[in-house]
């Protein structure tokens, strides 16, 4: 398994267009059969703080995953919401699933 996390700061008159383009983005890679996992979570202090959880299969799913149409989409219409480049960590599990 390999996951990312994506650190999203997006400007507060943004977030509902964020959160909705976001979610059909959601859908469509939820479909991946690379994807384990999609996840868009907000913070609860800071609204305007997000964390994409994606977890792959393995490492050369993401690549496939930025290939999508709807990868491409979703950049694209996102990218001026943003109020500072998003921020990906990559992780990999050391351990065997519990």
């Amino acid at each position: 398994m390999f996951t990312v996390h994506v650190h999203i700061h997006v400007k507060s008159d943004c977030l509902d267009a964020f959160i909705e383009a976001t979610a059909e983005n959601a859908r469509h890679s939820r479909k991946e059969p690379g994807i384990a996992t999609f996840e868009l979570l907000q913070a609860d202090e800071d609204p305007t703080s997000f964390l994409l959880v994606e977890t792959y299969r393995a490492a050369a799913d993401q690549a496939k995953h930025k290939e999508t149409d709807h990868f491409h989409r979703w950049v694209k219409t996102v990218e001026s919401m943003m109020a500072e480049p998003r921020r990906a960590v990559k992780y990999t599990l050391p351990l065997p699933p519990a």
